[in-house]
């Protein structure tokens, strides 16, 4: 008995421990970042709170330019995408901007000067290279969703270095930045408030008289037999989608596709799988693996708005969808009291073609455009008169409060 209560001892002793090292990690990771002198650029102070959005990102330089606000505010409340697509700043090309990519991402691109070109850049001296070529003096380097503590102090960072966290999956999905703390300057992620946002796809309307010349006529509605799909294979989320739709599934028919029903359709296959879809259905349950702002995959874009089916969405806050999406184009879970009633509204517009292609009415109004992320990157990069920033606490920016919430919770309006 004695012997189990030295360990019993002993476990809460290590456990008291390990608390204070996470508890006091700032101050340790900035006395060994000072040390390395891995950001002699920007100062490293421990972060004591969390603050709002606006508090979380510190501007240290920042200029009067009137494109500053546009192209770099990210607590604007927009994407600010079009604007730094169309951005022409200041620059100097007597050579090119060094980007590394750095971490386990890989982007699938071509190294070198070769991406800005095939985009069409209108600032192109950049170059892409992995964090293996030592020799090259990077300007900016980009860390892929996975990166922890430890790997970033094998990094040796130059002054004016800028560090870039780039992430396309939802807070509940990553790791706990919370041991990395003040050591990135820009976000590329699907959110609004990163300083380069990297959506799923981008919806850009047309100029007013482009739409009269261009409304839809067509019965989106004709032919299509059946109601409902979704195509899902991960059954166990923290939104309990899967819960939803079996719910869903006693007062109207639903076609599960994948690991979490009885119907198939090989991802190998996914046009013909896109083209069934089109064909067939009326709506498309895009349901995401987690409540959390902004977070709107191809699930919305590409398998329903794509493919002349109305998406029913679950995931983001309705308003983000109203942000992201063509006009009256989905459906939101939360628009409706329970199941139920959302099972009778889609049983009304299968009824009604007239109701159901009100749903198409943005057609021929706007298209889903390329937001030339590499290209609004390189020309940022080699803005002359960008503000120096510093995300005070990574981990407070990515998880802020009310980021995500649970399935059994509804977004505050």
């Amino acid at each position: 008995m004695e012997r189990l209560y030295r360990y019993f001892l002993f476990v809460v002793i290590v456990f008291i421990i390990a608390s204070c090292v996470i508890n006091f990690s700032s101050i340790f990771r900035c006395t060994s970042l000072q040390k390395r002198e891995l950001s002699k650029a920007v100062p490293c102070v421990p972060v004591k709170s969390r603050g709002s959005a606006r508090d979380v990102v510190k501007v240290l330089r920042k200029e009067t330019s009137p494109n500053l606000t546009s192209v770099w505010d990210a607590t604007s409340g927009e994407d600010r995408i079009y604007q730094q697509i169309t951005y022409r700043p200041e620059v100097d090309l007597s050579r090119n901007r060094i980007i590394l990519i750095s971490g386990s991402g890989d982007f699938d691109i071509p190294r070198g000067q070769e991406k800005f070109i095939q985009d069409q850049c209108p600032i192109k001296n950049c170059e892409i290279h992995r964090d293996d070529s030592k020799s090259l003096k990077a300007d900016a380097r980009l860390f892929n969703i996975q990166i922890s503590y430890s790997e970033l102090t094998l990094f040796k960072r130059n002054p004016g270095e800028i560090w870039i966290l780039y992430i396309l999956e939802g807070p509940l999905a990553t790791i706990d930045y919370t041991l990395l703390g003040e050591v990135f300057n820009w976000t590329a992620t699907y959110r609004h408030d990163s300083t380069i946002v990297a959506p799923y796809e981008k919806w850009h309307a047309f100029q007013e008289e482009k739409k009269n010349q261009t409304l839809s006529v067509k019965n989106y509605a004709s032919g299509k037999k059946k109601l409902a799909a979704i195509f899902v294979s991960n059954c166990e989320t923290s939104n309990n989608r899967m819960g939803y739709v079996r719910e869903l599934q006693k007062y109207m028919t639903v076609d599960v596709y994948g690991a979490c029903g009885h119907h198939q359709c090989d991802r190998s296959s996914e046009l013909e799988c896109f083209e069934m879809l089109k064909k067939d259905y009326k709506f498309y349950l895009a349901f995401e693996n987690s409540n959390c702002r902004d977070y709107i995959t191809e699930k919305f874009f590409r398998n329903a708005l794509m493919n002349d089916v109305v998406p029913v969405a679950m995931g983001a806050h309705p308003d983000d969808y109203a942000r992201s999406a063509p006009p009256n184009s989905f459906i939101h879970v939360e628009d409706f009291e329970s199941p139920q009633h959302l099972a009778r509204y889609l049983k009304v517009l299968d009824k009604n073609d007239e109701l159901y292609n009100d749903y198409f009415r943005w057609k021929g109004t706007g298209d889903f455009i390329d937001t030339k992320f590499w290209c609004r990157l390189c020309a940022m990069l080699n803005d002359l008169n960008k503000p120096e920033l510093i995300i005070r606490d990574i981990a407070a920016w990515w998880r802020q409060p009310e980021v995500c919430i649970r399935g059994d919770q509804r977004w505050r309006r």
